[in-house]
């Protein structure tokens, strides 16, 4: 703890360039007793601190805000503060931010501010409510971060709800979803958060396999939740004129193929289900032909004959 003390004084003294020992001892919450012996021993150890006696007087750093004594250059720190201030509106990140900053070289100070104020990340969907953070999040990510198994009660979307224990191996978001990654008995499996209906954190150390990296990982389980998700496949062919705007409907999900003969775009289309993604291309009737499977265009038909009869008479 001594020395955490005596870094927190030298990150004081070169933030105030002058302090006395009240202000020392105010600031560390310590005694002014404690903070004048661990004064005198930075200067005994030869760091570059002396005090001056009179009106005005105090202790000082040698250099001043010249010394930087995190190590970090300008655009390192620029770097950090522009990654961490999307995350500032908490009070643990604004309180780390505070303290990085007087660890910086006054030259330093006012770029890295400024990056912590220029970005702001909105992970909310446009024409959707925000999503409020799975609640039990913060205890699996204490849980990754000290390495610790957990006993989970969770509902799987495919299994009854019940409790097991596993080894947290890292978090990751996905647009508003959030997904744990965790060694268990049966293998690397991945647990949808918001599905955690309890968390308890054991005293057992996690067992991480040899060579996991938390990306690499993360897209092999992109590509298996991609198949759950939308495992319905559609064949058609498009106006080469709607493919832009069907990219912007339909994202990731469509594969566009070859132009054919005619100028049309051969096109493959993923989804949840056949009705779903029927109902997805009927607003594109005119451009986009369907020729397989069976079932949307079945779908397709069914759909027509409904707007005919609802709105044909009109």
């Amino acid at each position: 703890m001594r020395a955490d003390r005596l870094v927190a004084t030298l990150l004081f003294l070169q933030a105030r360039g002058r302090a006395t020992v009240a202000e020392v001892a105010q600031e560390l919450e310590i005694s002014t007793r404690t903070a004048r012996r661990d004064l005198e021993a930075l200067a005994i150890a030869g760091v570059p601190v002396y005090s001056q006696s009179g009106r005005g007087g105090g202790w000082s750093l040698v250099g001043g805000a010249r010394t930087d004594l995190s190590g970090l250059t300008a655009p390192e720190a620029r770097a950090l503060f522009l990654v961490a201030g999307p995350g500032a509106a908490t009070p643990d990140v604004k309180a780390a931010l505070r303290k990085l900053v007087r660890a910086l070289p006054e030259t330093f100070r006012a770029s890295a501010e400024s990056a912590g104020g220029a970005v702001i990340i909105d992970a909310s969907d446009w024409d959707r409510l925000p999503v409020e953070p799975p609640e039990h999040l913060g205890a699996l990510q204490q849980a990754v971060v000290d390495g610790v198994q957990v006993q989970l009660d969770y509902a799987g979307r495919d299994r009854e709800p019940g409790e097991r224990t596993v080894h947290p191996l890292g978090l990751v978001a996905k647009r508003q979803t959030w997904y744990l990654i965790a060694d268990t008995d049966a293998g690397l499996r991945t647990f949808r958060v918001s599905r955690v209906r309890a968390v308890v954190l054991t005293d057992q150390p996690v067992r991480r396999p040899d060579g996991f990296d938390l990306a690499a990982t993360w897209q092999t389980v992109l590509s298996t939740l991609d198949e759950r998700r939308a495992p319905c496949k559609v064949s058609a062919r498009a106006d080469a004129g709607i493919v832009g705007v069907l990219r912007g409907v339909l994202g990731t999900r469509l594969t566009v193929g070859h132009t054919e003969d005619d100028g049309r775009v051969t096109i493959e289309v993923r989804g949840h289900s056949a009705q779903i993604v029927a109902a997805e291309l009927a607003g594109f009737a005119d451009h986009v032909e369907v020729t397989a499977p069976e079932a949307v265009r079945n779908h397709l038909a069914h759909l027509g004959t409904r707007l005919r009869d609802r709105y044909g008479g009109r």
